[in-house]
């Protein structure tokens, strides 16, 4: 077991790092991060001035944990898992779900969990996740790309209709406080761990 470096993420801090146990530690990972995600889609948090999900808050911990490649493996395998129709995104359901859920609204969230995975990832692996300020900017810019892809094909499918007001209200504005709660609580919640571990080793 080794310590967090200034170019390891958290998960590296902990259990092996090398040969199949490393294999069998990253599944673990990778169900574990799935089952997360899952389980925060179904999440509603009274908020004004609408509920809101811990989904966003499970992709940037994942990012930052994980690093970028685990964690983008790791939300492929949730949106595999959704799209062979399991009622794991959050407005799905048992009769509604799977390539024509994706397809619909939140296709674009969908695909910005990616992106924005890889972004705080990546960010992570430079030691961003020390410090709490650092892991606030690579939070904002994980939020940004969900916004940057999911309002894009909002704007598709309702901007011709509806307007890009209303595609802005809806898509972004709405979600704004509850981005911010999400922000403020990774930003804390990641630098105390990956220095917990690191005090906890050394």
């Amino acid at each position: 077991m080794t310590t967090p470096t200034p170019n390891s993420v958290l998960t590296e801090a902990i259990g092996p790092n090398s040969g199949a146990a490393l294999r069998a530690k990253e599944l673990l990972l990778i169900v574990a991060g799935v089952a997360a995600l899952a389980i925060t889609a179904k999440m509603r948090v009274p908020m004004w001035p609408v509920p809101i999900t811990m989904q966003t808050f499970t992709v940037f911990v994942i990012g930052a944990a994980y690093g970028a490649r685990l964690g983008v493996g790791t939300v492929l395998a949730y949106l595999a898992l959704g799209a062979l129709g399991a009622d794991v995104f959050t407005g799905s359901s048992a009769t509604v779900g799977g390539l024509s859920y994706m397809a619909g609204p939140t296709g674009g969230y969908l695909a910005g969990f990616v992106v924005a995975t890889a972004v705080v990832g990546a960010l992570a692996r430079r030691g961003w996740d020390r410090s709490v300020w650092r892991m606030a900017v690579a939070v904002a810019l994980g939020t940004a790309t969900v916004y940057a892809l999911g309002l894009g094909w909002m704007s598709v499918l309702f901007a011709g209709d509806k307007g890009m007001a209303w595609v802005l209200q809806y898509g972004m504005v709405n979600f704004l406080p509850g981005d911010a709660l999400k922000l403020a609580l990774a930003a804390t919640a990641v630098p105390a761990v990956v220095h917990l571990i690191g005090s906890r080793r050394a």
